[in-house]
């Protein structure tokens, strides 16, 4: 078992035993195409596949990790604390790219890990060590981009945070060493996955009201059209013999079922609501094609479930 480098918003270690409890028996090779902070590809440590993730700052984060791991941490390790003075020697010692004022050292390091989406510049290592930087010491762990994909998320309060994470990191790229990583539509997964392969989604969810939209991760956003697009993947991925796994908001339950997958319906804290107490557990879904006598583990029944074959 691998940790993630990054907190993410979302992520899925609370719900591995539930998600696992639902992988078939056995599989060939595991497929991502939505692996964010990678909580259940890090825990599973699959031998082959496939990873992916729409935005390329974090793909490309993968990548330096996968073949550079000495080099990222090296460069984390010479960062200093996020609320001592600006470095005069780096860029943005005094204002951003967009003139706004730098305060401390974590908003200079902020600015210049927005040099991709503003000015279109970027060194891959460097931004690697930024954004592990960043996600280590910005409030609540969150990953969230503005329209223009610039990362807009305010410093966070830590009392002595750590960013390097040395042996995490190497950790990380062992696991990553026989895993393809892309920046892709998630439909490429209709080219790589084969029979007998499991692929699991874990989109952003679709929001259970107007006012609970959280798909900020990235500027593009992820829409209804989007989900309907992503269930038309998975029906297809299930004709095709591929075993398949999805992860979603309450509201898809229906659509789920309708399409002919188990449905399972589960309560999980998540960790994105800046109001501690407001925290709730919230209504997830876990659809498969994966019968339950073919399960991992058939005898596990701690879920409500309705079957929808």
């Amino acid at each position: 078992m691998v940790e993630p480098i990054l907190k993410w918003a979302g992520g899925k270690r609370q719900l591995l035993d539930a998600l696992y409890a639902r992988f078939p028996e056995s599989f060939d090779r595991y497929h991502e195409p939505f692996v964010g902070g990678g909580a259940v590809f890090f825990d599973l440590e699959p031998a082959s596949g496939t990873i992916n993730d729409v935005n390329p700052r974090l793909v490309s984060l993968y990548e330096r990790v996968r073949d550079e791991p000495d080099r990222l941490i090296e460069r984390l390790e010479e960062f200093a604390d996020p609320e001592s003075a600006p470095d005069p020697d780096l860029p943005y010692a005094e204002t951003t790219q967009r003139g706004r004022e730098v305060g401390n050292y974590y908003y200079q390091q902020r600015a210049r890990f927005n040099d991709r989406p503003y000015t279109g510049e970027y060194d891959p290592l460097e931004e690697a060590a930024l954004f592990v930087y960043l996600n280590r010491t910005c409030y609540n762990g969150l990953y969230r981009e503005n329209a223009d994909g610039g990362f807009n998320v305010p410093i966070g309060r830590y009392a002595d945070p750590n960013w390097v994470n040395g042996g995490r990191i190497r950790r990380a790229s062992e696991a990553l060493e026989h895993v393809a990583v892309s920046n892709r539509d998630f439909e490429y997964v209709l080219d790589a996955a084969e029979p007998g392969d499991l692929v699991y989604f874990d989109p952003p969810y679709e929001p259970m009201s107007p006012t609970a939209d959280f798909t900020a991760y990235s500027a593009d956003g992820f829409d209804r059209e989007d989900q309907e697009r992503l269930l038309e993947v998975a029906r297809t991925l299930d004709d095709r013999g591929v075993n398949v796994l999805v992860s979603n908001s309450g509201v898809t339950y229906d659509r789920y079922v309708e399409a002919g997958f188990h449905v399972d319906t589960v309560d999980a804290t998540r960790a994105i609501n800046s109001d501690a107490d407001g925290r709730d557990a919230v209504d997830e879904v876990i659809a498969t094609n994966v019968s339950e006598p073919a399960r991992r583990d058939a005898g596990q029944r701690a879920l409500s479930t309705f079957d929808g074959r």
